[in-house]
């Protein structure tokens, strides 16, 4: 069974960095799409940003502050975030294309709270 797991919130000032990691594990045979989404208090879940084997994206919000990354050979992606601002307080999830014996799973992770607060 493929399991997720974040780590890396946390409260920061503005200004501030943070960088999550979230680990997948769990019959893998491969990964395809790897992806950070929040969710603000009493807002729709987005995407923050997201990876594939060849190229990136972001949410015009936060270009230039925030970069995706991922370590194949952990099963691992990152997501650094400076610069954070205020608007930027959401709980955080990773999300990720998999390939099990059972064929092509999405999965999340649990979600990890990143509080921008001076």
């Amino acid at each position: 069974q493929v399991q997720l797991v974040e780590s890396g919130g946390g409260l920061v000032q503005p200004g501030g960095s943070l960088r999550l990691s979230c680990a997948a594990s769990g019959g893998i045979f491969g990964l395809n799409v790897m992806g950070w989404y929040r969710q603000a208090p009493g807002k729709q879940r987005e995407l923050v940003a997201r990876i594939t084997s060849g190229s990136t994206n972001y949410a015009d919000s936060v270009k230039g502050r925030f970069t995706i990354s991922r370590d194949n050979a952990k099963n691992t992606a990152y997501l650094q975030m400076n610069s954070l601002k205020p608007e930027d307080t959401a709980v955080y999830y990773c999300n990720v294309g998999v390939v099990t014996v059972k064929g092509y799973l999405e999965v999340w992770g649990q979600g990890t709270l990143v509080t921008v607060s001076s």
